[in-house]
């Protein structure tokens, strides 16, 4: 559907999004902490509808949940009707909604962390926790359409009601939305892809924040 704008060239590097990535990347860079108006939900705030990947090698958490949810865009968002997310590729219009699942997690540490958001032409790229010091991120929130890897769970919880939730404090789902819970998650090979993420605290030793012809 045309919007307005010019068609862009194949492999044109698309500014206007690059701008506003770098905008966001150097804001996260001189906080590291990001919070919602509570500081726990990512489905609070407007996504921008621009998926990206996250990979790490290994993930261990403590405490987690998982549960679906609705992430929507602002009025009238240009990637409205261009959703660009693994699970919604194929669907067209999206309509600003897009369906996630929301994984929380109450401490996690991540290895080899690799964060790339494609901006048409090159790829913003963040490392980080490479050299026997991973990331630690505490009350962390990601908003999926895609995760794979090796998990194993203990103690956990399938078909709980998401409103139920205890083991992230003062993270929880829908009534009535259904939902898993666990005392703690482990997964290897871990690749996603997001449309947000949010957390209390956010350390990254190493991070590199770089521009490159190659995604995560």
């Amino acid at each position: 559907m045309a919007d307005g704008n010019p068609p862009m060239d194949e492999g044109r590097i698309r500014w206007r999004r690059a701008g506003a990535m770098l905008a966001a990347a150097a804001a996260a860079g001189a906080v590291l902490v990001v919070l919602t108006a509570q500081g726990i939900l990512a489905a609070q705030f407007a996504i921008s509808g621009v998926p990206f990947t996250v990979t790490s090698t290994r993930l261990d958490g403590t405490g987690f949940e998982q549960f679906g949810f609705f992430d929507s865009m602002t009025p009238n968002s240009p990637n409205a009707s261009n959703c660009l997310g693994a699970a919604t590729a194929n669907q067209g219009n999206c309509g600003g909604t897009v369906l996630v699942a929301v994984s929380a997690i109450k401490s996690a540490t991540l290895s080899d962390l690799c964060q790339s958001v494609n901006l048409g032409g090159t790829n913003l790229k963040i490392t980080a926790g490479g050299g026997g010091r991973p990331v630690q991120a505490t009350t962390l929130v990601v908003d999926s359409d895609l995760l794979t890897g090796d998990a194993t769970f203990n103690n956990i919880a399938i078909g709980q009601d998401a409103s139920t939730f205890t083991e992230v404090p003062g993270v929880t789902g829908p009534p009535g939305d259904f939902g898993q819970q666990a005392d703690s998650v482990t997964i290897t090979n871990l690749r996603q892809d997001n449309f947000a993420t949010t957390a209390a605290a956010f350390s990254l030793p190493g991070l590199t924040l770089t521009f490159s012809d190659t995604g995560c």
